[in-house]
């Protein structure tokens, strides 16, 4: 299928190197810092501005037993958490330099404070502190935690981060987003040149590689995606939501089964890019405001009503026919939060199949088998 897409087959020959990729590589060798993130509301232009290389933290690339991981974490904190952990206990992530983490929910205050504790490595293990609420007394709160994490990394790394380098930051990760927005514009289309997998394929990508790089990249293959016409169809137009997706053989599972997906609603996909940055403004302050106050809100937050209006939004402007809604095991925010918007959806006529799975884990099985059924039901 990706044939005609040389750049496509770039991005999965970096992706099958994971999770020392080759340009990971390549950076460490040239005696530079990587320094891992693990939630979208840390600010990756802040380690970027510092002259490192931020790189997303996440699991194995497909569902794994985690017998190491579970024997540090309890087995009913999420899998997706007990996977990064597993991952880094035999060496996965020895690259680090430090790792920020964030505090959307107990199990990756968790993560970090275990791997911390028992493999003090990377040397700099830092918690950015996130507040539940939307509002301009969350924001002061948030721009500090912002300011500190700036100060740790200057005063650990023996670095300057100045408000220039901040802005140059802001145009390089802004120039990713604009172009995200342009591939995204095309999956709205009855024939889409570019599938849900592949999709998520460069979303993984964007993560494990310097971001100057990958935009070229993206760059590339948005002029060949224009050039091949190609064109794919499906029986139905599906939208993922949920937490944390990486597998992109899941997607492609789905789409074999004879489903178009179209967009997705993960912190893996539009979540992370969606927002702009406001450039008017101050750069620690605009940073701190699109982080904050992105139009995907993690469920962790307040007001809900926000999140539902965006995801009622994506459904309309992709013209999907069902959603697709993963929820990981034992991620408590998610599964609280999906009855908010699950009914409103289906008030307009667009279905929602609840799958309770684990990180990673394949379109096999009984998975398999309750997704056809939803399909059917589409048809």
């Amino acid at each position: 299928m990706a044939g005609d897409l040389k750049a496509l087959e770039e991005i999965r020959r970096i992706n099958a190197s994971f999770p020392y990729t080759d340009p990971i590589r390549d950076w460490k060798a040239a005696g530079k810092k990587v320094v891992g993130w693990s939630c979208i509301y840390v600010p990756e232009e802040i380690i970027h501005a510092a002259g490192m290389l931020p790189i997303r933290v996440t699991g194995h690339v497909e569902e794994s037993a985690l017998e190491h991981a579970s024997a540090y974490l309890y087995t009913n904190s999420c899998s997706f958490m007990r996977s990064c952990f597993d991952l880094a206990l035999i060496g996965g992530y020895d690259f680090l330099d430090g790792y920020v983490s964030c505090a959307p929910c107990e199990g990756v205050i968790r993560l970090a404070e275990v791997w911390d504790h028992y493999l003090k490595n990377p040397p700099l293990i830092y918690i950015l502190d996130v507040p539940r609420r939307i509002s301009e007394g969350g924001f002061k709160f948030y721009r500090e935690e912002v300011l500190e994490l700036k100060n740790r990394l200057e005063q650990f790394f023996g670095v300057e981060i100045s408000d220039d380098a901040l802005r140059q930051s802001i145009r390089t990760y802004q120039e990713t987003r604009d172009l995200f927005r342009k591939l995204y514009e095309l999956r709205k289309s009855d024939t889409p040149p570019i599938s849900g997998a592949e999709t998520l394929e460069v979303l993984n990508a964007s993560g494990r590689m310097p971001r100057e790089k990958f935009n070229l990249l993206l760059k590339e293959l948005l002029e060949q995606i224009e050039s091949s016409k190609r064109s794919l169809s499906g029986d139905v137009r599906l939208m993922i939501s949920g937490t944390v997706l990486n597998n992109s053989d899941f997607i492609k599972g789905v789409e074999e089964l004879g489903a178009l997906v179209v967009a997705d609603e993960v912190c893996t996909g539009a979540r992370y890019w969606w927002e702009a940055v406001d450039t008017n403004l101050e750069p620690l302050e605009a940073l701190s405001r699109r982080y904050l106050n992105t139009l995907f809100p993690c469920a962790r937050t307040n007001p809900p009503e926000r999140r539902t209006e965006q995801i009622l939004q994506l459904a309309d402007d992709f013209r999907v026919d069902g959603v697709m809604a993963l929820t990981i095991r034992n991620c408590a925010p998610y599964i609280y939060d999906l009855p908010l918007w699950k009914g409103k959806l289906e008030e307009r006529g667009i279905a929602v199949l609840d799958l309770s799975t684990e990180y990673g884990t394949a379109i096999s099985g009984q998975v398999k088998t309750r997704v056809e059924a939803f399909l059917e039901m589409l048809i």
